[in-house]
C-alpha cells in the first residue's frame, strides 16, 4: 500500500529535500541490528504538548458549544475524551526537514547519539508497500490553519502543533492501526460522564502497544550518519562499524559543531 497524504497535507518543494533523524544511539544500534523502524503511539508524545486534540475554543467553535454553559461543557469533555482515544490509532516517527544543525536538536533529540540522513523520497519508497495505511508530510504549526479550514479531523489534529514547535520543521510519517474493538467509551465513568481522557478503570485492550515496529530497507533509506558533538569518543567507530557490516556506502562523520 502507498504512503498517502491526508486532505490539508503539505510536502517539501522537492521530493529529494534532506531529513534527518536525532536517535539515542542504543536506537540508532537496534535500527541497524533489526532493520525496523520504530512508530510512537501517537498518545505517548501528550505531555506538555497536546498531541492530536485541538484547542478547547477551536472545538467549541466547530461543534457549536458555549463556553461555560454546564451540559455543552460535558459535551466538549465527551469529544476531546474521544480525540484522545482516536489519536492511539495512529504510530508515529519523527524527522527533520534540514537546514543546518544546532545544539538544541541535539541536546533535545539525539544528545549523545546520532543522526541517521535520508531523502523525503527515500523515506517515501521506504514506505511503500506496507500492509498498514501509511501517512506522510510535513507537521503543520498554529491553531489559525485550523480555524481557516474549519475541518473536524483526528488526522489533521495529530499532524497540527503549536506555533512555538516550529523551529523543528518536523516530517512525520504515520502507520495507521485502529484498534477494531475499541468502543472510544473508555473516557465514561461509572456513572456515565464523560472525561477528557481515558480513565485508567477502563483500560485499553493489552494488544495495543504503545508502538509499532515494521520491517524496512535500512540500506536504501539512509544517505549518511552525523554523530553527536556531544558523543563519546567510541560513537564514531561503532557507528562506522555498523556500515561497513551492513555494507552501507555513505559518510559516517561527526557533528560539524563538534570541538576538536
Amino acid at each position: 500500500m502507498p504512503a498517502f497524504s491526508y486532505f490539508d497535507n503539505l510536502e517539501p518543494d522537492s521530493p529529494d529535500a534532506e531529513i534527518w533523524r536525532f536517535l539515542p544511539f542504543e536506537f540508532f544500534e537496534d535500527l541497524m541490528a533489526n532493520e525496523e523502524l520504530h512508530f510512537t503511539r501517537a498518545d505517548r508524545f501528550r505531555q506538555d504538548d497536546q498531541e492530536g486534540i485541538p484547542p478547547e475554543n477551536y472545538i467549541r467553535h466547530v461543534i457549536g458549544l458555549r463556553r461555560y454553559d454546564p451540559t455543552d461543557e460535558t459535551t466538549l469533555n465527551h469529544h476531546i475524551g474521544c480525540l484522545a482515544q482516536d489519536s492511539e490509532w495512529y504510530f508515529v516517527v519523527c524527522w527533520q526537514v534540514f537546514h543546518g544543525e544546532t545544539f538544541e536538536m541535539w541536546k533535545k533529540f539525539g544528545e549523545h547519539g546520532v543522526a541517521i540522513c535520508s531523502t523525503y523520497a527515500r523515506l517515501k519508497m521506504c514506505l511503500h508497500g506496507m500492509l498498514d495505511r501509511t501517512h506522510l508530510g510535513l507537521m503543520r504549526y498554529g491553531e489559525d490553519r485550523l480555524y481557516q479550514i474549519g475541518k473536524y479531523n483526528t488526522l489533521q489534529f495529530v499532524n497540527t502543533k503549536r506555533k512555538e514547535y516550529e523551529s523543528e520543521q518536523e516530517v512525520r510519517a504515520i502507520v495507521e492501526c485502529p484498534d477494531p474493538f475499541d468502543g472510544q467509551n473508555r473516557h465514561f465513568d461509572v456513572s456515565n460522564v464523560p472525561h477528557r481522557r481515558p480513565l485508567d478503570e477502563n483500560r485499553r485492550h493489552g494488544w495495543v502497544r504503545e508502538f509499532k515496529r515494521r520491517r524496512i530497507d535500512v540500506k536504501a533509506l539512509l544517505t549518511g550518519i552525523v554523530i553527536s558533538p556531544f558523543a563519546d569518543g567510541n560513537a564514531l567507530q561503532k557507528a562506522e562499524q555498523w556500515a561497513e557490516v551492513r555494507k552501507h556506502e555513505y559518510a559516517v562523520r561527526r557533528s560539524v559543531l563538534a570541538i576538536g
